[in-house]
This record gives structure tokens, C-alpha cells and sequence, in this order.
């Protein structure tokens, strides 16, 4: 019969506890930040597949498919992490960023 008043139990209960860690809660934005990004025709597949990757950091609408002319709509408190994954994608597919209207 198991003892779980044993010190093995105990400490396996803590360690539960201390690793669970709070997010932060954001006030939910009134809208969505966005931007136009300008890829090859022949990059688009390639460009959403490492958007979706990113665990869906934003949302990809294809404006013009002969330009491959994209809307990528996000967060507004993800920025940083938007900026980053644009760097990081932008040496496997060349990236021409455009401002919003």
C-alpha cells in the first residue's frame, strides 16, 4: 500500500505548484494592428506555413495575387514579437514591407 504521507509525494506535489506560472492578462484591443507585406508569387505557401508555425502569431489575407500583396493582421501587444518574426522570415523569403493606409 502506498504511504503518501512519504517526503517523495510531498515533494512532488510543491514542485506542481511552483512550476505553474500566471500569464499576463491583456485588455482586449479595440483592433487589430496591421500591415501589408510584399512577397514573391511563388513564396506565399512558404510565408503562411511559417506564420501558422509561430503558433498563429497573426492572421495572413492575400489583398492582390499577383503582387502577392498580403495583410497580416495581429495583436497590437505583439508587436515586438511580429517585428522579430518578420526579421528572422525575411532571409528565406525577401520581404518588402509597406505602411498602412
Amino acid at each position: 500500500m502506498l504511504d503518501f504521507s512519504d517526503p517523495v509525494f510531498s515533494a512532488a506535489k510543491e514542485k506542481k505548484r511552483k512550476d505553474r506560472r500566471r500569464r499576463r492578462v491583456y485588455a482586449a484591443p479595440e483592433r487589430s494592428a496591421r500591415l501589408y507585406v510584399y512577397i514573391a508569387p511563388s513564396k506565399v505557401h512558404m510565408f503562411r506555413y511559417f506564420l501558422e508555425a509561430r503558433d498563429n502569431l497573426g492572421i495572413m489575407t492575400v489583398v492582390d495575387r499577383w503582387r502577392a500583396a498580403l495583410l497580416l493582421r495581429y495583436s497590437p501587444h505583439q508587436e515586438k514579437e511580429i517585428r522579430e518574426f518578420l526579421e528572422a522570415v525575411n532571409d528565406l523569403v525577401p520581404i518588402t514591407l509597406a505602411a498602412v493606409p
